[in-house]
């Protein structure tokens, strides 16, 4: 099928009462809902897609996706639109391409190659540059936040030392143009580098110019789990003292923590939502989860000279032995640069320490020596997670659906890497979960938690529901077949139930295969986004 359709005939839609409404035709006119009556009320003329009575939701918004490059490879649209995911927010967790330079573009991607990897067109610039390269590009929308840690490298480098006050006001004018080019929020990674270095007066500075936008401070907390409470205070700290909205990535632990400290902050008039993703296992790049941030992590070169520096031996051997804990919780999931005969995508560390015969501490920094620090994994949470915090934080008022996926290595090289599942089935298990198994979301709190509150969190106005006047992005999800079926041993799988998809009134996917349509846009705040026919 080609071209825009003019009726989503026969569809269900869910109603605020819990239930399903009696079959409604929905009338599309350039890319927008035109209206939504009940089916046969008005003749029907033109390119009719047949719902056959599934439910229609508007598109889901993918809060947390590290897709930014990733986005223009086949198999990763396919992945984000078989889950229904039609717009994402790219630059989380601190780092991001834009804004940059060339020096400044090549660290993130290199910091990141584990987790982002390189964007394929964009070779540094402005967040405006940026946002083209993905207008009419992809199947899907994308929008992106200010990265702080490429903003803190334009402006300081690598150092790891607190930004002088004019070093804070040039990151801030850095970001007041990113904002005024249509970034969604400022992203802070305060676990990564460089940005663990920044101190409150920095993130103020910065924090203020979201505020000024009306926009969020996206953070990756500079802790979590047991550092959860310290961490989220730091950040309602900042909105005190700026007014900023507080949007936390990933959350996750112990529910009996967290709930009560999300419920606090909201009933003392804080602006706060979060994001979570249905597992219980996370994935990043192993240097931040094996090495310690005295290390100069944001330079390779650097970190791989003191490793082997005979001076810091005691005290990194000192640093390794405290992760004992850790290391029967990490499956490699990608070690670019050591023989593929190696095999060790998926593996466990611990496996591939005895393998080797050294020990796992030993083991990981090899790993890192061959990857350059680019090696990613994934890592079973500790056990104060459990799937009942999982359960409670899905179900929780602020929350709102985010992936975290990681899509690396793609293209080619795909198949060297063994990726946590979530970017493959995280949105089609929230729904398994929280809708069909467990009762906890009726089909509108599902579009509310997938798809309108994301909206509205980063002022995506006109998406996040199919009343009329609304974006045409349109996912038919059909119960009785929807399934995530990525797992951690075969993660590249797509969900199954939902098999048609409009962007923009466009389809994007019919019977379960993407067509060639990009109808989708650049995602901007506020205003129109030009959301008519592609």
């Amino acid at each position: 099928m080609r071209g825009a359709v003019d009726v989503v005939r026969g569809a269900v839609l869910p109603l605020p009462d819990g239930g399903l409404s009696e079959p409604r035709d929905l009338h599309l006119a350039g890319g927008r809902v035109s209206a939504v009556v009940p089916a046969g009320a008005r003749p029907v003329a033109g390119r009719v897609l047949d719902a056959g009575g599934r439910i229609a939701m508007p598109g889901f918004v993918d809060s947390h996706v590290h897709a930014g490059g990733a986005v223009f490879d086949p198999a990763v649209q396919l992945a984000l639109l078989r889950q229904g995911v039609t717009s994402i927010v790219t630059g989380a967790d601190g780092v991001g391409y834009a804004p940059s330079d060339r020096a400044s573009l090549l660290w993130a991607s290199g910091y990141f190659a584990g987790i982002d990897g390189d964007h394929p067109r964009f070779s540094g610039g402005t967040v405006a540059e940026l946002l083209a390269t993905y207008d009419r590009a992809t199947p899907v929308n994308v929008g992106v936040l200010v990265p702080h840690g490429t903003v803190r490298h334009l402006v300081l480098g690598t150092a790891q030392r607190r930004a002088s006050t004019a070093e804070a006001e040039k990151m801030a004018a850095i970001a007041e143009q990113a904002f005024a080019d249509g970034a969604l929020g400022l992203s802070t990674g305060l676990e990564y580098v460089p940005a663990a270095w920044a101190d409150q007066a920095e993130l103020v500075a910065l924090a203020r110019v979201a505020a000024a936008h009306d926009l969020p401070h996206v953070s990756h907390m500079r802790g979590y789990e047991a550092k959860a409470a310290r961490a989220f205070a730091e950040l309602l700290r900042l909105s005190a003292e700026t007014g900023v909205a507080t949007h936390v990535s990933h959350l996750h632990g112990p529910a009996d923590t967290l709930v009560p400290m999300l419920d606090a902050a909201l009933d003392d008039g804080h602006d706060v939502t979060f994001d979570s993703y249905p597992y219980l296992r996370g994935c990043s790049i192993l240097a931040m989860v094996a090495l310690p941030t005295w290390l100069p992590l944001a330079d390779p070169d650097a970190t791989l000279s003191a490793i082997d520096a005979p001076a810091l031996t005691l005290r990194l051997r000192a640093h390794l032995a405290g992760l004992d804990d850790l290391w029967p919780r990490v499956t490699l999931a990608w070690v670019p640069g050591l023989d593929p005969d190696e095999d060790v995508a998926g593996r466990p560390l611990t496996e591939v320490a005895r393998r080797w015969g050294v020990s796992p501490g030993d083991a990981a920094l090899r790993v890192l020596r061959a990857s350059r620090l680019r090696a990613s994994c994934v890592f079973a949470q500790p056990p104060t997670n459990s799937e009942e915090s999982v359960r409670r934080l899905a179900t929780h008022r602020a929350h709102l659906g985010g992936s975290d996926a990681i899509y690396q290595p793609v293209g080619a090289d795909a198949a060297q890497g063994r990726p946590h599942p979530r970017g493959w089935g995280a949105f089609a298990r929230f729904l398994r979960e929280r809708v069909l198994e467990s009762g906890d979301w009726s089909w509108h709190d599902a579009a509310e938690h997938l798809s309108g509150r994301a909206a509205r969190r980063f002022r995506l106005e006109g998406r996040g529901s199919l009343v009329p006047g609304s974006v045409a992005d349109v996912v038919l999800v059909d119960p009785a077949t929807l399934a995530d079926r990525a797992t951690y041993d075969a993660p590249r799988v797509p969900a199954t139930g939902v098999d048609d998809v409009l962007v923009a009134g466009v389809p994007v996917l019919v019977d379960g295969v993407a067509t060639r349509s990009r109808p989708g846009r650049a995602l901007r705040p506020g205003g129109p986004d030009g959301a008519d026919r592609a």
